[in-house]
C-alpha cells in the first residue's frame, strides 16, 4: 500500500500531477498506472480516482499544467514576432514523446473529459495570447474590437495541429501560420489600428 501524506487542495494535486508528469517521463504512457502514480505523490488511489476517472483525463490534466509552467507570452516588440516567438516555444516544449502522449489521449479520452480539456485548452491560450494582442493594441497594430476566446486560442490550436499531424513543424511552417492566418485574422477581427502618421 502507497505511503500517504496528508495535504489538501491545490498542494495534493500539484503534487499528483507532478508524479504524473514523472511517472510518464520513466515509462511512458503505456506504462504508466494509477498504483504508480499514487506510490510517488505519496497518496491514494482512491485520491486519484476521485479527481480523474480514466488515466487519460489525469494525463491530459498534468500535461496541460506541465505547459503551462513552460511557455511564457513572449514579447519581441511586435505582433507578428510575438506571434511567432510563441508557436517557437509551443514547438520546443511538445517533443516526440510529447506527440505520442497526445496522440493516445485523443484516442482514449472519453466525450464528456474531451469537452472539459478543449475548454481548459482555450483558457490557457487565450491566457497566453491575451498579452499579445493588449501589447499590439497599445503599439497601434491592432484596433479595440473584442476578440472571442476562440480566436485567442487560435494559434496554440493551429500550432498543436501541426505538431500532430505532421510532427516538428519547419521555421517555413511556422512562418506560414503567423503571415497567412494569424494576422489577416486578427486585424480582420480587432481592426487594423491606428494608420501611422
Amino acid at each position: 500500500m502507497a505511503k500517504t501524506t496528508r495535504r489538501r487542495g491545490e498542494a495534493l494535486e500539484q503534487a499528483i500531477l507532478e508524479a504524473v508528469t514523472a511517472e510518464l517521463a520513466e515509462h511512458g504512457y503505456a506504462g504508466l498506472t494509477f498504483e504508480g502514480v499514487a506510490a510517488r505523490a505519496e497518496t491514494s488511489k482512491p485520491v486519484l480516482y476521485r479527481r480523474w476517472p480514466t488515466k487519460a483525463e489525469m494525463v491530459a490534466a498534468a500535461t496541460v499544467r506541465a505547459n503551462a509552467t513552460t511557455i511564457v507570452s513572449p514579447d519581441t516588440g511586435s505582433l507578428a514576432g510575438d506571434l511567432l516567438a510563441l508557436l517557437e516555444q509551443v514547438r520546443t516544449v511538445v517533443d516526440a514523446s510529447d506527440r505520442s502522449v497526445l496522440l493516445t489521449l485523443m484516442a482514449e479520452l472519453p466525450p464528456s473529459a474531451a469537452e472539459s480539456l478543449r475548454e481548459l485548452l482555450v483558457a490557457r491560450g487565450t491566457q497566453l495570447v491575451q498579452p499579445i494582442v493588449d501589447r499590439a493594441r497599445q503599439r497601434g497594430e491592432l484596433g479595440d474590437a473584442p476578440l472571442p476566446s476562440r480566436l485567442l486560442a487560435l494559434p496554440i490550436d493551429l500550432v498543436r495541429h501541426e505538431i500532430l499531424v505532421t510532427g516538428t513543424p519547419s521555421d517555413a511552417a511556422l512562418r506560414s501560420i503567423v503571415d497567412v492566418i494569424l494576422m489577416p485574422l486578427l486585424r480582420a477581427a480587432a481592426g487594423h489600428g491606428r494608420r501611422p502618421g
